[in-house]
């Protein structure tokens, strides 16, 4: 049986099924380290034979209908493995053609002096006065984790095989394509690893590339570390967080909104504003947001202190253990071009580029919880943000909560930057009764500001969405210009449609669900305005941003509404009928406008 039909071939790329795939699947939204003159996408004319061997004829071949169905059979890793190849090379080429997110900085000739001070600045946060850290007994039948080997190959499968390599030098794709041969081997030293509860120092070692934040640096702090550590041990660790998840209470902090499943910024952003707003609802109160900013969040844990904590979790202690090997005597060099700098050791932070980190500076903050009922401490990763609720003047609790955030902070070796740390203060009351003293932290008073981006969303003072909706429609205008760039190009409607989805319309619905209900009618149309922009480049329909809101809308009403765990969850309450939920009471349009009582009444209409 022979394929039918004469399939296109678009820049080099199959279509039909092969096409579809490749066009209708989500780009990456990475930025390519090729520069547009250096870019190897090469558009390949009809009826050329696209690049990769004998696989990368047998694509084109099915595109083409010259290839027996038959032949496919069994062959279906391979042909996604191709699909996913020519994707990618699809979206260089997109790159290529808009000139997108080009990095124009020349790199910077560095000696080993200076990678010397880089090194010794990266970890200033070492403490001379380390806190001595010991293993936790392990009781007589204690017996610890082990993993599979079906697991181990799994994670070798799934290895991204465009990730740099780390100090081992190993590349992903080698793991990746003898994941077979190599699950075996790898499992048996992770199991001996977790028995023993020692990690191999090759194993901890990091290196650090320094990335310039600006142009022209002018002191060690333009340079960002970006930390490579081996990708072996990312698959290592992503085994142990299935592990650690599993061990974890229902009673963990429920306003830790990172790294949970079924959690988002959404729901921080609007969880914090729903309480806000809700407040706001009665008489002579208002509410002070404090944002706080912590210098170096992840370089200061103290493994000790968190090993300690995992310990009251529950985690298993031989897993507690291995944690504290892990964080312990880690190698680090700084490495640029052929030059790198000598190695020293570290015991204090948690290394970042790992994927154990980020979860377990969760972790470790996860007793920072709020103690006057008023309070509410809302996180997402180390952004810390203290809501006060404030009745007829009283800020007692609220200073005082600020007070116990910093006693805490010092008591877990958390510096707070007093200098980017800023207050938002919403009060709609005719008669304020006189300016609010400001806040101090270390002797320093905090600045208040009438506008704040909390987790990408800016938030005012007189919660007008404004300055949001000016900033988003100004950053999709400049994704628009790629778009007219792709047209020019000649590029299929599919392929543009797909960049506007991926570049124009994200941007658009980043975190709408929070705002776009509470936003004014020229706000709306200002938003549809690019929409329609868009529909003219593209020459195609474009759903519009008030539908996607409903839809989006109704989806994360529904997801809540299955995690019983969810902070939001005690919001939708049903009915004695059980078809309808109860409406949330709301007196003003600022709280009936918001995210949940919207959701209520959307769920009750449909």
């Amino acid at each position: 049986m022979q394929v039918t039909g004469a399939p296109l071939l678009e820049a080099g790329l199959g279509v039909g099924h092969v096409g579809e795939r490749l066009v209708a699947g989500p780009l990456p939204m990475e930025s390519s380290r090729a520069q547009p003159e250096e870019a190897t996408w090469d558009p390949l004319p009809v009826g050329s034979p696209p690049a990769g061997g004998a696989k990368g004829v047998g694509l084109h071949k099915l595109a083409l209908g010259t290839w027996n169905v038959t032949s496919l059979v069994g062959k279906e890793p391979e042909l996604v493995h191709e699909v996913e190849k020519f994707r990618w090379r699809m979206w260089q080429g997109i790159q290529a053609i808009t000139d997108y997110k080009p990095n124009n900085s020349s790199p910077t000739v560095m000696d080993t002096t200076f990678l010397n001070e880089l090194n010794t600045f990266y970890a200033r946060f070492e403490k001379d006065d380390k806190d001595t850290a010991t293993r936790t007994p392990l009781p007589a039948d204690h017996q610890p984790i082990t993993l599979s080997s079906t697991a181990v190959y799994t994670a070798l499968s799934r290895i991204n095989p465009r990730k740099a390599a780390g100090p081992d030098g190993i590349p992903g794709r080698v793991l990746r394509a003898c994941a077979e041969q190599l699950a075996g081997i790898f499992t048996d030293i992770f199991n001996l690893s977790l028995a023993h509860a020692v990690v191999p120092s090759c194993f901890k070692a990091t290196t650090i590339v320094p990335v310039p934040k600006h142009s022209r640096p002018t002191c060690l702090n333009d340079y960002c570390p970006v930390a490579l550590t081996p990708i072996i041990m990312k698959c290592f660790e992503r085994l142990v967080l299935a592990h650690l998840k599993d061990c974890l209470p229902t009673t963990l902090d429920p306003h830790q909104f990172a790294y949970r499943s079924n959690r988002s910024i959404d729901d921080a952003v609007s969880i914090a504003l729903h309480s806000v707003l809700t407040h706001l609802d009665n008489t002579n109160t208002y509410a002070r947001l404090l944002f706080a900013d912590f210098s170096s969040a992840f370089n200061t844990v103290v493994p000790s202190k968190l090993i300690t904590k995992l310990g009251d979790l529950g985690i298993n202690p031989s897993l507690c253990n291995w944690t504290l090997d892990f964080l312990t005597d880690r190698p680090q060099h700084v490495r640029s071009g052929h030059s790198r700098s000598t190695t020293i050791t570290l015991s204090t932070g948690v290394p970042q580029g790992c994927v154990l980190s980020p979860f377990l500076y969760s972790l470790f903050t996860h007793d920072c919880r709020p103690v006057h009922g008023s309070n509410s401490i809302i996180k997402f990763a180390d952004d810390t943000t203290v809501i006060g609720l404030i009745s007829n003047n009283d800020e007692t609790a609220y200073r005082e909560e600020v007070e116990r955030l910093t006693t805490w902070c010092a008591n877990n070796n958390l510096v707070l930057n007093t200098s980017k740390t800023k207050e938002l203060i919403v009060d709609f009351r005719k008669a304020r009764g006189g300016t609010q003293d400001p806040i101090h932290i270390n002797g320093m008073a905090v600045e208040r500001v009438s506008s704040f981006k909390f987790l990408g969303t800016h938030i005012s003072e007189d919660l007008s969405w404004t300055t949001n909706t000016s900033s988003i429609i100004k950053k999709a205008h400049q994704r628009l210009f790629f778009l007219r760039t792709l047209r020019k190009n000649q590029l299929s409607s599919a392929v543009l449609v797909n960049f506007y989805h991926c570049a124009i319309e994200s941007i658009l619905t980043n975190c709408m669900s929070v705002w776009y209900g509470s936003c004014t009618i020229a706000e709306h149309k200002a938003l549809q305005r690019v929409v329609k922009t868009a529909q003219r480049i593209t020459r195609t329909t474009l759903p519009a941003i008030g539908d996607v809101q409903r839809k989006r809308c109704l989806h994360r009403a529904r997801s809540i509404l299955k995690d019983s765990s969810h902070p939001a969850h005690r919001l939708f309450s049903l009915l004695p009928s059980g078809r309808r939920y109860r409406t949330l009471r709301t007196r003003t349009s600022r709280l009936r406008n918001s995210f949940f009582p919207r959701a209520v009444s959307l769920l009750n209409s449909c």
